[in-house]
């Protein structure tokens, strides 16, 4: 895989580098995010990895088999286990993850431990030749997060705007619905679009406002 295309990859689970259209073969991007020994990529893997599992099809097994050697695959077991330290230093619970550290051997077990103790007192994150920056690795993970929380936000905002628009469609035409709007929002009418509203589009508008009709509406709709 090519620089670009890793980089482009990893924007799509979260890492904040390049948008992409490309179809994200999930597994292999994060087996070439260990091979790379990348530490700004590391520091970055508990984020890649959570978005990895939440939104595509994430098989630590097949990650794993892409990986050349054996110091390849400790380091990749090292990353796994410093990711569910920084989950569990956030007590963030993952089911995916939970599946994860019943595999984790004592000794892995014991090392997680040790890595969210660093984690808290912000002190370097060391296993062999590798040392990782908690400040930055903790503060890649809240950026992933934050994103996601507004990323959300933004799909609850479109989905409430679509919500009223149908609401809308039902009971204005699309003349009505834009005079509604024009109303709303404070523009201008023209004398015959304001005598058109007056005759038609005020009184559904008061209709609507009246707490008794709203009421009774809503109980026909618990039926």
């Amino acid at each position: 895989m090519t620089d670009k295309k890793l980089l482009n990859s990893l924007s799509k689970l979260g890492f904040p580098m390049f948008e992409t259209s490309e179809d994200l073969d999930v597994n292999k991007t994060l087996a070439e995010v260990v091979k790379s020994h990348n530490t700004r990529l590391w520091e970055g893997f508990p984020a890649l990895l959570a978005n990895a599992a939440d939104r595509y099809q994430f098989v630590s097994d097949q990650v794993e088999q892409q990986l050349p050697d054996e110091k390849t695959r400790a380091h990749y077991r090292h990353l796994l286990l410093l990711s569910s330290a920084l989950y569990a230093f956030y007590n963030l619970s993952f089911s995916w993850n939970e599946g994860l550290q019943k595999g984790f051997s004592r000794e892995e077990k014991g090392q997680l431990k040790t890595l969210r103790e660093d984690l808290s007192h912000d002190k370097p994150l060391k296993w062999n030749d590798v040392e990782l920056d908690s400040r930055r690795l903790k503060g890649l993970f809240e950026l992933y997060y934050e994103k996601k929380a507004e990323k959300e936000r933004r799909k609850k905002e479109k989905y409430e705007e679509f919500s009223l628009e149908y609401a809308l469609s039902q009971v204005f035409s699309p003349k009505q619905k834009e005079l509604f709007k024009k109303k709303l929002e404070g523009r201008p009418l023209t004398k015959t679009e304001q005598e058109y509203y007056s005759r038609t589009v005020k009184k559904k508008v008061v209709a609507l406002a009246n707490s008794d009709l709203h009421g009774l509406a809503k109980k026909l709709l618990e039926h």
